[in-house]
């Protein structure tokens, strides 16, 4: 598939140039930094060392004070509290990372996981009234909670308070919850906006413990739990969350201070060099979904509470046999939407997908939706039957708002919700064609050629004999990576295979390429085999990369890991 490269906007030079002097580093770096709005060396001095100092008084939150004492309440007076949260990564990590903390303090907590399936997504009537058959006064929802205000209200209704943990969009109708923890509320003064739900329930610990002054060590080893939230739920690694993620990947990586149930998951994902932000992403998240996907949430909460080794292997082998089966549904139900589209004419041309299959599995269509997008770049929803009506996914490609398309066409739909790239609605089956048709004109009217082709960001052009062991140093010192801060992406001009490229595996080129004669590095493509031809013949080509080290056989090299080829 064609790639527009994008080239990043340079930094203005004298900045650069300052900036470069100050630290002494390239100005190629410099522009780096500065792009990320890194301009002084204050700034840099944060970003490259981050303090556990530098988090934000949880008490700037709106209601945090309201939260602090109403749970200091409960555990004074041995009322019996429910932690509630959803059933991804986000809900699940937030419950274990509550209930964990609680039970040091108290023996009148437990926790409830929605059911996919039967209760849906956020807060259920179906878990109130248990809550209030079993007698808890007091639910703490977390990662949901900020949309549910007639839930809320019936809990009251019932002698039941809330307090929410929220870090999603609220509607104009706020929750009449005891607190309502969500520093997107338009009124909320908190500086830093973008925490996962797990985020916002470690504030509220964080808050708790300096009211009743605890040690400060008691949240930080909730860090590592923190931290695959932070990864899973794909918020920006900027401000506050930085310093969360760098901590809670320290802890994640110090075999004395993990707790079993990630130790398991680490080695169930064959993962054998210390985890990043990355490996949190394709390792841990698929299999923690999975349990919610396709069995019980409860069984993720339960590993990351394990207490042993024994346990923790024993819930972490049945998640991992859920995300076997989650990869086979998810493979079985991609091949049949891509045939679909590939048989129907009009499909094949038009500007988005909206695929219908009454026997499609509800728990894997967000990940198909994802990768058709991967072979048809377009606006995707895919739908299944679900209690009567047909429920879907939905995912976006850059730059297109899926979710506004949607609420275009509302008065189709039963219900909906989510953002820019992802949402997820309800409708009637017999809805699904005028639906299909009206998403379709919206999209064709509004998206754009540019929007059409998916692109590849470039922060610099730099030559081949530019990326040196010390180079390579301090762009490591940047991580960790991920949305807000990536992976600096690099081009380079008219390079050359020396004459070692080959395919490996099904589809991926292994080359070692040179520029001008001089500097000669190892590089590998995935899924680029099908410039082998071109490329062995010694055409001159440009290429954008990422920089990465390569481990082989306790032999340690500088790599690229190429992300796209045009041949000159």
């Amino acid at each position: 598939m064609e790639k527009r490269w994008v080239f990043k906007q340079d930094a203005p030079e004298e900045v650069v140039a300052n900036l470069s002097e100050e630290l002494k580093i390239s100005p190629t770096l410099a522009n780096i930094l500065c792009q990320r709005g890194i301009c002084s060396f204050q700034d840099a001095k944060s970003f490259f060392r981050p303090a556990l100092d530098d988090l934000h008084d949880p008490f700037l939150m709106k209601d945090m004070d309201r939260a602090v004492n109403r749970l200091s309440e409960a555990l004074h007076t041995s009322e019996k509290i429910l932690v509630y949260g959803d059933y991804d990564v986000d809900g699940t990590t937030s419950v274990a990372l509550m209930y964990s903390f609680l039970r040091q303090y108290t023996h009148q907590v437990e926790f409830y996981i929605p059911d996919r399936y039967k209760e849906g997504y956020g807060v259920s009537q179906q878990g109130i009234d248990w809550a209030a058959e079993h007698g808890y006064t007091l639910i703490i929802s977390l990662d949901c909670g900020i949309k549910s205000a007639d839930k809320v209200a019936y809990a009251s209704s019932l002698g039941i308070d809330f307090i929410i943990c929220d870090h999603h969009l609220p509607d104009e109708d706020i929750p009449q919850a005891v607190a309502v923890l969500d520093p997107k509320q338009v009124d909320c003064p908190y500086p830093y906006k973008e925490l996962s739900g797990c985020g916002v329930g470690f504030k509220l610990i964080q808050a708790f413990c300096i009211q009743n002054n605890i040690e400060m060590e008691a949240v930080y080893q909730l860090l590592d739990v923190l931290v695959v939230s932070i990864a899973s739920d794909i918020v920006p690694i900027t401000g506050e969350n930085r310093v969360l993620a760098y901590y809670g990947l320290l802890r994640l990586n110090n075999p004395q201070a993990s707790r079993p149930g990630l130790d398991a998951l680490k080695e169930l994902a064959n993962i054998t060099s210390d985890m990043d932000i990355t490996s949190i992403v394709f390792g841990f998240a698929p299999r923690i979904n999975a349990a919610g996907r396709m069995g019980d949430a409860k069984r993720a909460v339960s590993m990351l509470l394990a207490q042993t080794k024994e346990q923790a292997f024993q819930m972490a082998d049945v998640i991992n046999e859920s995300n076997k089966a989650r990869r086979t549904k998810d493979t079985d139900i991609t091949r049949e939407a891509l045939q679909m589209i590939e048989e129907d004419d009009f499909l094949r041309i038009a500007n988005s997908t909206v695929l219908y299959k009454e026997s499609w599995h509800k728990g894997v269509i967000g990940i198909v939706a994802s990768r058709c997008i991967e072979k048809y770049y377009r606006p995707t929803i895919i739908l299944t039957h679900s209690n009567g009506k047909a429920s879907g996914s939905a995912r976006s490609v850059h730059g297109f708002n899926v979710h506004s398309a949607i609420e275009s066409c509302a008065d189709l739909l039963d219900q909906f919700g989510g953002h820019m790239y992802a949402a997820g609605l309800t409708l009637p089956i017999e809805n699904i064609p005028a639906f299909r048709e009206r998403f379709e004109q919206i999209v064709a009217n509004t998206i754009t050629e540019e929007q059409k082709i998916p692109q590849i960001e470039i922060d610099a052009k730099i030559n081949l004999n530019q990326i040196t062991r010390n180079f390579y140093n301090i762009l490591s010192q940047m991580e960790p990576f991920g949305p807000g801060n990536m992976r600096p992406v690099f081009m380079s001009e008219c390079v050359y295979d020396t004459g070692s490229v080959r395919v490996v595996g099904d589809s991926h080129l292994k080359l070692r390429l040179t520029q001008d004669g001089y500097a000669t590095i190892d590089a590998i493509g995935f899924g680029l085999s099908d410039h082998y031809n071109a490329i062995s013949k010694g055409i001159p080509f440009n290429v954008c990369y990422t920089i990465e080290e390569n481990i082989y056989r306790g032999n340690v090299s500088l790599q690229l890991r190429i992300k796209d080829i045009r041949l000159q």
